[in-house]
């Protein structure tokens, strides 16, 4: 099983911006020396909790101080750019890191209205979204109506299974990354399968299975280091944003706060969704979705309030590839 992690340069309470960025670099720099498979980065526009508008700038900072570990795109939004300029990004980037570099491609538009309109995209049309895609491949192998330059090997493309994003990663023959209530879905996941048409880069069908995790040394423990998450997630339903992450302690009183039942149980739902426990628990738990989803590979999401957790976890995770 090969462990992956999907970094969102979450802001924290009392921290500025910049420190996130700096923590998300020296959090791909450590997973480099752990042996981590891929070190992916996310994009979102204008949201105070996230400090990451765009992976491509991003990851040419880790990957200039990185060596092994290949680096990614988790995902680059299609509706928020040009066709052309995502293939001239990811290009670029596997010419500075050859042979380490990853398109994950995705469909959500903005988090917000004000945000899309600022993005210049306030909805997609039927297929829109599936020919864009398409014109980023023929971008990105020279078969495009212009040359996206620098002509280099092409970097493998992945789809997150969002926005149909399953049946088209069947359709054009790629891997896709698949998480939350999508995990649990064997059908749809056997359909994928049985439905993936082989490409160049891609001969068979694959699955990447993307969790939340959390490790501790009781598994108590592990759902608290969940709150400060849970706390953002519950909150931006309310307020129209990710904020900052808060510690624990005042996460637990946040959301001991909450009297609306529907909130309450949507808390609790998103813990529940999370991998959480010891490391013997994590590991067993993330090898029983390995087992079920036919996934080669787990792409972790870890995040709490103290980043020295984050990386605990990670090398935790490390040590259960195998």
């Amino acid at each position: 099983m090969r462990i992956s992690l999907l970094d969102r340069s979450r802001t924290r309470a009392g921290q500025p911006d910049a420190e996130a960025v700096a923590t998300t670099i020296a959090r791909a720099v450590a997973a480099d020396g752990l042996g981590i498979h891929r070190f992916w980065t996310a994009e979102h526009h204008a949201v105070p909790g996230i400090a990451s508008a765009s992976p491509a700038v991003l990851l040419a900072a880790i990957g200039a101080r990185t060596s092994r570990i290949r680096i990614g795109t988790g995902g680059i939004m299609v509706p928020n750019h040009r066709p052309l300029a995502i293939a001239e990004q990811a290009l670029l980037l596997e010419a500075m890191h050859p042979g380490r570099v990853d398109l994950g491609l995705g469909g959500s538009l903005g988090f917000t209205a004000p945000i899309r309109r600022a993005l210049g995209r306030t909805e997609l049309g039927e297929g829109e979204y599936a020919a864009e895609v398409e014109e980023v491949r023929e971008y990105l192998t020279g078969r495009g109506a212009v040359t996206a330059r620098p002509r280099v090997d092409p970097p493998p493309m992945f789809l997150l299974a969002i926005r149909d994003g399953l049946s088209l990663a069947a359709e054009f023959g790629l891997p896709a990354v698949v998480g939350g209530s999508l995990l649990r879905d064997r059908a749809a996941i056997d359909r994928y399968r049985q439905e993936f048409r082989p490409s160049e880069q891609w001969p068979e069908p694959q699955i990447i299975a993307s969790v939340e995790v959390s490790i501790a040394e009781t598994a108590n423990e592990a759902r608290e280091l969940l709150l400060p998450e849970a706390w953002a997630f519950a909150d931006s339903r309310d307020v129209g944003e990710f904020r900052a992450l808060q510690p624990v302690d005042k996460a637990r009183r946040l959301l001991g706060a909450v009297t609306n039942p529907k909130k309450a149980r949507s808390i609790e739902g998103w813990i529940r969704s999370a991998v959480a426990g010891t490391t013997d628990e994590v590991a067993g738990e993330l090898a029983r979705i390995a087992e079920a989803t036919g996934a080669e590979e787990i792409l972790a999401t870890v995040s709490t309030y103290d980043p020295e957790v984050v990386l605990r976890t990670d090398a935790a995770l490390a040590r259960m590839q195998g």
